[in-house]
């Protein structure tokens, strides 16, 4: 699928705010309502678009820490860890990568105690090493069309 400007400028704007309405993004863009939910529709259907997501507060909801955790695998145990991570709710997101880690985590918890709990389940599979995070600085940033980035300004 070709991502022209405009479905740039569309995708643009459903990043900033996933909640607009076809007709406010048209207004954005210059196309008409239906025009706007063709694209979006088509851009649904090759994948483009993934899904639309809810940002929830970890701390408004009770979870005090949140932390990058890596793994580093024991001989033979990244499969079973593979298999369970889903299970493990305190994990928000999870990436198997490249380098003397084979895993990093995003993590949210309740407090010390909770992040202690969480690291002994852990060692089981691996050596594991905790980031605590004390502030975002840049979060869920949108992708952008690097073709229009006026590299001047860099």
């Amino acid at each position: 699928m070709k991502i022209d400007v405009t479905n740039w400028a569309i995708l643009d704007a459903l990043q900033h705010n996933a909640r607009l309405s076809n007709a406010e993004i048209g207004r954005k863009v210059g196309l008409s309502s239906p025009a706007v939910a063709e694209r979006i529709k088509k851009m649904e259907d090759y994948g483009v678009l993934e899904g639309y997501t809810a940002n929830v507060s970890y701390t408004k909801i009770g979870y005090q820490l949140k932390a990058m955790i890596t793994l580093r695998a024991f001989m033979g145990r990244l499969k079973p860890f593979l298999i369970k991570v889903s299970e493990f709710k305190e994990v928000v997101n999870c990436y198997r990568i490249t380098g003397n880690e084979n895993i990093i985590m995003e993590v949210v918890l309740k407090d010390q105690i909770h992040l202690q709990e969480f690291i002994d389940r852990l060692i089981t599979y691996g050596e594991v090493k905790t980031h605590i995070i004390l502030s975002n600085l840049i979060e869920n940033s949108p992708i952008i069309d690097h073709k229009k980035i006026d590299k001047t300004k860099i």
